[in-house]
């Protein structure tokens, strides 16, 4: 039987199947689909635990030993095969579907596996997995179904989210499903359940260096330059990598060239600004103000030279984070020199 990741909670409520197949490349979700099958497997008495890792001359036969070795310890075991490249090859699938044709009834079987293709999920030992016990395939949440998937997760967590926060936070995190779920719990801490408003959000994130680094790109658009380099100086002693700076910028950027594209083309400002949040209004306008398409465009050619820099090319990836910083805010770095 197949199954979704969010799925899966309910079906173990309905018993559990002497076979679990997780595999995926999205590590949260996969460690999450684990973490739910080891904890009801814990409920059901499977006292004992046993992880095997199915590397280079990996012995197959111990897989069958383990299943039908008596324990002294419990009388129920859990035994966890993890397969990174999701191929055991010719003899391991001959073990595993000798396995799955009769699982011993004393014994689970996790096998977490990377990311399997159509044509991995067409061989003989996935199909008997899937017959024999329950398969979960984890995807990565796309873009479009992040401010769902935190919504639900707020809501689990005993949160009422108003409109906009899942979205405010999907737009914060990119993507990156740890961040959103550290977020989320941060926010169960923070909020002590109830509702959760826009600004309680920003007040729960506003000492996280990733926000900072938003707040660092508002504080350039703005032109506020001492406030700027407080900023700048503060977070690159906390350790904020280069290349983490260098992404929010460039991404700041990109959008607002596109801005400035659509106004040169005679869309008016606000109506160019419409997917601008609304207290992030005053920084965007600021930043299209001062600069046309052309040179937000020059600005985005500049990060692309400080991601080169931020991952190994010769020069200072922070000095030029800064002179890209300045350049936003408006700083004329070098003036032209009077010809006499």
């Amino acid at each position: 039987m197949n199954v979704r990741a969010e799925q899966l909670a309910a079906q173990l409520k309905k018993g559990l199947a002497p076979v679990y197949l997780i595999s995926g490349d999205e590590p949260l979700q996969l460690g999450e689909a684990c973490d739910a099958i080891r904890q009801a497997a814990r409920e059901q008495g499977f006292g004992e635990r046993q992880v095997m890792h199915v590397e280079a001359g990996f012995d197959w036969n111990a897989l069958l030993a383990e299943a039908n070795a008596l324990s002294l310890f419990a009388e129920q075991k859990l035994i966890e095969l993890r397969i990174p490249n999701g191929k055991p090859g010719t003899e391991g699938s001959k073990v595993l579907l000798a396995y799955l044709e009769r699982p011993p009834e004393d014994t689970l079987l996790l096998i977490v596996s990377g990311k399997l293709d159509r044509n991995a999920q067409k061989a003989k030992w996935y199909q008997a997995a899937e017959q024999a016990g329950v398969t979960v395939q984890v995807w990565p949440v796309e873009a479009a179904q992040m401010p769902g998937w935190i919504e639900r997760r707020l809501r689990a967590r005993g949160l009422q989210p108003e409109r906009g926060v899942a979205a405010l936070l999907a737009e914060r995190v990119e993507g990156n499903l740890l961040a959103a779920a550290q977020e989320v719990e941060k926010l169960a801490l923070f909020c002590d359940g109830g509702a959760v408003s826009i600004e309680q959000v920003e007040e729960a994130v506003a000492n996280s260096a990733r926000f900072d680094v938003f707040g660092l790109v508002d504080t350039a658009l703005l032109g506020d330059v001492p406030h700027l380099m407080r900023m700048f100086d503060g977070l690159r002693a906390e350790g904020v990598e280069p290349l983490g700076l260098q992404w929010a910028l460039a991404r700041e950027i990109r959008s607002l060239a596109e801005m400035a594209a659509q106004i040169q083309a005679g869309t008016p400002m606000e109506r160019a600004m419409a997917r601008v949040w609304g207290k992030r209004k005053a920084a965007v306008r600021a930043g299209l103000q001062r600069h046309n398409a052309v040179r937000w465009q020059q600005l985005l050619r500049r990060a692309g030279r400080v991601d080169r820099l931020a991952k190994g090319a010769p020069g200072n990836a922070w000095d030029e984070l800064l002179q890209l910083c300045l350049l936003m805010a408006g700083v004329q770095l070098f003036r032209p020199v009077a010809v006499v």
